[in-house]
């Protein structure tokens, strides 16, 4: 049974601290991974990217300390620097030091020291990596919502839905993260109304993914867009998801409902049947 002051802890917010002597995206992704597991909690949280001076370290612990004294707090930090986090380490405040609980550990089985610098990651410390990711995300952009049909077979994927399904978050996501050239294709009504895929992905379907929702879901975010139009309506969307669906199970193209995943899930499930397609 829960007593009434542990409700009071439990609608007080707590502190939460992102620190980076980057940008800080891995503290937040891994950070929030394991706060998830306490779906009835509040954080507040806070990013700090960038600390790449003991200085910049030594004030961030004084923010740290009187946060911890005056409520609930935790720091998660990716901090590499050795210096920098060092003087992190500092802190009264609850610490998960995600760079010094592993790097140990694969120092000790790789037998030799990592260089221990920051933005190696999300940063241009792997020029080649980093450059292949641009150049993703700059074909993800030329080949938005069908816009540009230009070397469309160099694509990796092809997203295929609905309009507002969720393909250019998805497609965005797998070129800035995975380096996937991604092109996302609307089925349109003229596309809907045939059992064929549309003309210029026909000799691309082994590439096709199609993207999915429930009418509900689809119908709010067009409403968003055109409100009060029969493109928001309810029985347009769901006769459009019916069709797309036909046009999927015809063709044997892999789909996702993103109605009930994030983008992150759905980027890992399109990675995962391009894995299965190759090894076929």
């Amino acid at each position: 049974m829960t007593s009434e002051s542990d409700a009071v802890r439990e609608a007080t917010p707590i502190k939460v601290f992102f620190l980076s002597d980057s940008t800080g995206i891995s503290a937040e992704t891994m950070g929030n991974a394991l706060l998830l597991q306490f779906p009835d909690l509040l954080f507040e949280r806070r990013l700090l990217p960038f600390l790449t001076t003991v200085d910049e370290a030594e004030r961030v612990v004084r923010r740290l300390d009187a946060a911890a004294a005056s409520g609930p707090a935790i720091a998660f930090s990716t901090a590499a620097v050795e210096e920098v986090r060092q003087a992190l380490l500092r802190t009264s405040c609850p610490f998960v030091d995600f760079f010094g609980i592993h790097m140990t550990t694969l120092e000790e089985v790789f037998g030799r020291r990592g260089v221990r610098e920051a933005a190696r990651l999300h940063g241009m410390g792997d020029v080649k990596r980093y450059n292949a990711r641009m150049a993703a995300v700059e074909y993800a952009l030329e080949h938005d919502d069908g816009q540009s049909l230009r070397a469309l077979d160099k694509a990796d994927v092809i997203l295929l839905g609905p309009s507002r399904c969720g393909k250019t978050p998805t497609a965005m996501y797998l070129a800035l993260q995975h380096g996937v050239f991604v092109a996302n294709y609307p089925l349109l009504d003229e596309d809907l109304r045939t059992a064929e895929l549309p003309r210029p992905v026909r000799a691309l379907s082994e590439r096709c993914f199609g993207i999915t929702t429930t009418a509900a879901r689809l119908a709010q975010v067009r409403e968003q867009r055109r409100p009060g139009s029969s493109y928001a309506s309810l029985e347009r969307c769901r006769t459009e998801l019916r069709q797309a669906s036909r046009l999927y199970a015809a063709h044997g193209v892999p789909t996702v409902d993103s109605s009930a995943r994030s983008v992150e899930e759905m980027a890992t499930l399109v990675l995962q049947s391009r894995a299965a397609a190759g090894a076929q």
